[in-house]
């Protein structure tokens, strides 16, 4: 759906985004890329960092991988999830059977599809490799997979926030940010 937007001169453009909400705001391709190239960048370094502190705090082997006791939990999981019922007292504490899927297959299988299609738009990186962008089906294959992964991305972050939201935005935003997580005393009902 396109609509009509007004410029920083006042004349009217047919576009599908207003200026504002854009990157750079006018359309220019060139600079949006090198956006898009630089906050990339940002986020594979940030990504590779946060891969390193995890195998050597032992952070991905000791709270991502699942057990056999998660994998046995995997139904009343779901279930749990379904209902919108979050784990409570200690159990809270730690990532549920689904939460530790989700992120292992964001870090190892999501973003490096997103970087991989995206290095298969480059014609070097086709030089460097010939014919590997074959493989998914050329540029164009690639620039829709790329968009899917993305967006795929973009799904996760919305569920993650929704479900920080409905499980007590206060207590596991602070825990996040300081590590700590507080564990509401229950009541002894009579």
């Amino acid at each position: 759906m396109r609509h009509w937007f007004f410029d920083a001169s006042g004349e009217a453009n047919l576009r599908a985004f207003p200026n504002w909400i854009t990157v750079p705001s006018t359309q220019w391709l060139s600079m949006a890329r090198q956006w898009h190239f630089f906050f990339a960048w940002l986020f594979v370094i940030n990504g590779i960092c946060y891969i390193a502190w995890s195998v050597f705090s032992r952070h991905l082997a000791r709270d991502l991988a699942p057990t056999k006791q998660d994998w046995r939990g995997i139904g009343r999981s779901i279930v749990d999830h379904l209902k919108f019922r979050h784990p409570q007292g200690e159990e809270a504490k730690r990532y549920n059977v689904l939460q530790k899927l989700a992120y292992l297959a964001v870090i190892f299988v999501l973003l490096p599809l997103i970087v991989l299609m995206g290095l298969a738009m480059s014609p070097r990186a086709d030089a460097v490799f010939a014919g590997w962008v074959d493989i998914v089906g050329g540029r164009q294959s690639a620039r829709t997979w790329h968009f899917i992964f993305a967006m795929s991305l973009l799904a996760f972050i919305a569920i993650h926030v929704f479900m920080v939201i409905v499980s007590g935005p206060i207590n596991q935003v602070r825990s996040m940010i300081t590590g700590k997580y507080d564990i509401p005393v229950e009541e002894d009902q009579p």
